[in-house]
């Protein structure tokens, strides 16, 4: 089992671990058990310095304003010394935007990484606490999903940021999903507070039912608009406006007249709304008690962390308005990392997986995550975090997938794109390192066959092709190899009969940036094809397949034969390989080889060469030669079984079907709706705000092609969408029929 790859020192501990939560839990409150089991088993030191750390990042739609936030807080926790904008406006750009393309397109592509310390009064007693925060700065838009899938995978909280006008968009609802998905407790700041027609009421609203989570304001605004002046924090009873020339100073003073009313109506609705979803809250107003602000705070904290109640706080970080308070509710309301569950998996010497639990703990055997890779000026800058153990300077640490030892020659915190040299990092903190061969993804561990549970990748859904203009061939080379490890979702194959590089990813302007990426940083200019849809296969009958491959050249020959079934499976986004042989007909070692078939057949299906998607291929009886069987032959005759049985079975072709959400200005109603429907999208819903309007729709990929350039001349350029793949969905007739006879043709 797993004790011969653990370092004796470390058997006990994992042992213990894996006997206490041999069944790991599926609540809540299941974890909070195992959670305070596991901390009071920690050192005060170690219980202290985690409690004083935060690992959060900034999420949420496109231009919301995350980046800006950000550098308010950068500038406010002393972390930079002037605030710069997006865009580069003021010829610098923002801290965190740290590429030439995300400066000037004034979009986020990669997610960057900084740390700060923010010092917490304590209102009441006036103690002030230091916090370490550990922040990454996400992207908004749809096609660089995956840099908010790996930066939510190893944080602890997030602030989730609304726009006071536009309210929840599309956006916002994936990044939603995608924090429900790893189980991260979120603060929400409703930014824009001084743009005109802002409500965050109505946002708070749509928070409640878009997301689906309980939520109040923890504030009140301090009018609004070009009057917006500061916030009343409802629960102390005080008012807080920003002085200074940039907002640095927060200035205390009485709850305004005019605003008492309205105070006291949302502070009420913010206990209400907490015993809702709070014990302890619940018998406080069951008993017709008013709570204290610290049972308010303490009832905030518990329900945020339990993930059943999001606080909302409101300002505008452009305006340099309510920043501030939001630090302070990162530390009071979302978890240090020892207030996290997280949970790894123990291999064991046959290589199952088997879950368990990690306690953040520094005295553990050490295990972390290379969630991203980027290439330094240094070379690979490889991120990770830490989740139970030690990273030391010039320790050996094993690649758990490739069973490879390095050693830590360098460890930094990172700043955006600058660096800071440490010695060694904790359980809990995220740090970055240099040469570490390794993908994204890749455990490390000093010993113990452990490792963390994979992350969520979505498939690419366009791709196009791409070659270099000159026969700078190995730059080209470099440049594709380092973007495959650094993401994921960015995929590379040659295609051998048209002899051409094909790149896939999620979206047009996923692969437009990785274009210019090789043009800009590697110096080769390359011609690309028309983005190409990614279709797929299926089949939608059953069919029976008896089918014998046999080769007679001098000598040994081939002979396999394979009979079974080939259906749709139950569920149609997966792929199914059974066998159910009797009597030993086809040996186990034959029977692997004609999964490997299998794998292979449904990389390319007979109808149009795509990829298969949701068929079940069942071998139930067989024959085998005694000389000239092998698992060359049975993996052959497993394709070649597939195929005739496909062919068989009723096949079709699908096509992605995505999700759209297009806003404009309110006069452009007509004009997007008359688009849509010429591209032939279904649409779902409308939403009406005050100057502007946001339509959800459905339409095929395939008809999306050049709607950026329609939409813009149909709103004068006010006009933004968002795609988001949603399913596969049989592709109308006669396009099944041109990919069919496009594809006979080239056979």
């Amino acid at each position: 089992m797993l004790s011969r790859w653990i370092r004796p020192s470390c058997r006990p501990m994992i042992s213990a671990a894996r006997r206490a939560y041999s069944v790991l839990p599926t609540t809540y409150e299941g974890e909070k058990v195992v959670l305070d089991e596991m901390a009071s088993k920690m050192g005060a030191e170690e219980r202290s310095r985690q409690n004083r750390m935060r690992n959060i990042g900034i999420s949420a739609h496109i231009d919301s304003g995350k980046t800006t936030f950000t550098e308010r807080v950068l500038f406010y926790t002393g972390r930079i010394e002037a605030i710069h904008e997006v865009r580069g406006r003021d010829n610098v750009g923002a801290t965190m935007d740290s590429m030439a393309l995300e400066r000037e397109k004034g979009i986020t592509i990669q997610s960057a990484a900084t740390y700060c310390s923010w010092e917490k009064k304590q209102p009441v007693t006036g103690e002030v606490n230091n916090y370490h925060v550990n922040l990454i700065d996400t992207p908004g838009h749809i096609d660089f999903t995956i840099e908010v899938e790996r930066a939510l995978r190893v944080l602890d909280g997030a602030v989730l940021v609304v726009c006071a006008v536009s309210g929840v968009q599309s956006q916002t609802v994936t990044v939603d999903r995608q924090m429900r998905r790893y189980n991260v407790p979120r603060v929400t700041f409703i930014n824009k507070m001084d743009r005109m027609g802002a409500n965050p009421w109505r946002a708070i609203d749509q928070i409640q039912k878009k997301l689906k989570i309980a939520a109040a304001a923890v504030q009140v605004p301090i009018g609004a608009e070009d009057d917006l002046q500061g916030v009343v924090d409802i629960i102390y009873n005080r008012a807080l406006y920003n002085r200074g020339s940039q907002g640095e100073t927060i200035e205390e003073g009485p709850v305004p007249e005019e605003l008492k009313e309205l105070v006291a109506e949302k502070r009420q609705l913010l206990i209400e709304t907490l015993a809702d979803v709070d014990e302890e809250m619940a018998m406080i107003f069951l008993d017709e008690q008013e709570p204290t602000a610290e049972q308010i705070v303490a009832a905030i904290r518990r329900a945020t962390i339990a993930r059943q109640f999001t606080p909302v706080l409101m300002g505008s970080a452009l305006a340099n308005r309510s920043i501030q308070p939001v630090l302070d509710a990162v530390c009071d309301y979302l978890p240090d990392p020892t207030e996290v569950l997280n949970t790894g998996l123990d291999i064991s010497e046959n290589g199952k997986e088997e879950p368990v639990v990690l306690p953040s703990d520094s005295q553990q055997p050490f295990l972390g995550l290379a969630f991203k890779l980027e290439e330094g000026r240094f070379g690979q800058l490889t991120y990770i975090r830490v989740y139970q153990g030690k990273l030391k300077k010039g320790m050996m640490m094993t690649n758990v997938r490739t069973g490879k030892k390095t050693k830590l020659a360098r460890l930094v915190r990172m700043h955006s794109n600058e660096m800071e040299d440490i010695n060694e990092a904790g359980a809990g903190e995220i740090c970055a390192t240099f040469g570490i061969d390794c993908s994204s993804g890749d455990s490390f561990t000093t010993g113990a066959k452990m490792a963390m549970s994979s992350m969520f990748v979505p498939e690419p859904v366009i791709s196009l092709s791409i070659q270099p203009k000159s026969k700078d061939t190995q730059n080209f080379s470099k440049a594709i190899n380092r973007f495959q490890k650094e993401d994921p979702t960015f995929r590379v194959r040659y295609d051998e009969e048209s002899k051409e590089t094909i790149i896939s990813g999620m979206g047009e302007l996923h692969l437009e940036i990785y274009v210019e990426r090789i043009k800009r940083e590697y110096n080769v200019e390359c011609t690309t094809g028309r983005p190409q849809v990614a279709y797929r296969e299926t089949i939608t009958a059953p069919a029976s397949f008896e089918y014998t491959h046999k080769r007679q050249s001098g000598g040994a020959g081939q002979y396999a034969k394979v009979m079974g079934d080939l259906s749709p499976a139950a569920a149609p986004e997966i792929n199914e390989f059974e066998t159910a042989v009797v009597g030993g007909k086809i040996s186990d070692k034959f029977l692997a080889a004609c999964e490997k078939g299998f794998q292979d057949a449904i990389l390319k299906g007979p109808l149009t060469g795509h990829r298969v998607l949701g068929v079940k291929m069942l071998i139930n009886d067989g024959q085998v030669h005694v000389v000239d069987s092998s698992e060359f032959a049975f993996r052959t005759a497993t394709i070649g079984a597939f195929n005739e049985a496909f062919l068989n079975a009723q096949p079709i072709v699908l096509e992605p079907i995505m999700d759209v959400a297009v806003t404009a200005p309110a006069e452009f109603q007509s004009a997007v709706i008359g688009l849509l429907n010429k591209n032939t999208a279904i649409i779902s819903d409308t939403e009406v705000g005050q100057d502007e309007f946001t339509i959800y729709a459905e339409c095929s990929l395939n008809n999306m092609f050049g709607f950026a350039t329609a939409l813009r001349a149909s709103t004068q350029g006010k006009g933004e969408f968002t795609l988001e793949f949603k399913n596969y969905a049989p592709a109308p007739v006669p396009l099944q029929k041109e990919l069919i006879d496009k594809f006979n043709k080239k056979k």
